[in-house]
């Protein structure tokens, strides 16, 4: 038997095309990259969350001399958003690198990590988070939520026991 996967997503070259307020959420995530903490790998990430309150919750990349303990800004702002607004739904999140030492040709994409987590708080809202990728120009990546980055994945349905 073959199955395929359709993987259905929005490319714009031009940051005026989306709504006003997501607009406003890619520029702060372009602007969250440059105060991000990366001495080691110099690959600068910014993110933004836009919650249901109208909110937008800052992230950036975090390293750390002892790799494994730092943080990638998408984590760094969902977890945010989690603690300092445990009720309000996280709508859409932009996600932008900016190295140091090169420009990225192409919107970036999160790690496998973050793409469960962030499915982790999609599922647990009840509500579709946005994503989109960007990079430090017009060019854009939309999908209309987090679970298109993951489709086959891991959530607490899989540790119930029937």
């Amino acid at each position: 038997m073959h199955k395929s996967i359709t993987l259905e997503y929005e490319y714009f070259t031009d940051i005026k095309c989306l709504p006003l307020e997501l607009q406003k959420l890619v520029e702060v995530a372009r602007n969250n990259t440059l105060q991000a903490y990366a001495p080691y790998s110099h690959f600068r990430v910014g993110a933004a969350i836009l919650l249901d309150n109208g909110v937008i919750i800052n992230g950036n990349n975090q390293e750390n001399a002892s790799y494994p303990q730092g943080m990638c800004a998408e984590r760094v702002a969902m977890f945010q958003a989690s603690a300092l607004y445990p009720e309000q739904a996280m709508l859409a999140i932009a996600i932008c690198g900016n190295p140091e030492n090169f420009s990225l040709n192409h919107p970036l994409s999160p790690c496998g990590g973050c793409r469960q987590v962030m499915l982790e708080y999609e599922k647990k809202q009840r509500h579709n988070m946005k994503v989109i990728l960007c990079t430090m120009k017009d060019e854009l990546i939309v999908f209309e939520n987090a679970s298109m980055l993951l489709p086959f994945n891991f959530s607490k349905d899989d540790l119930q026991t029937k």
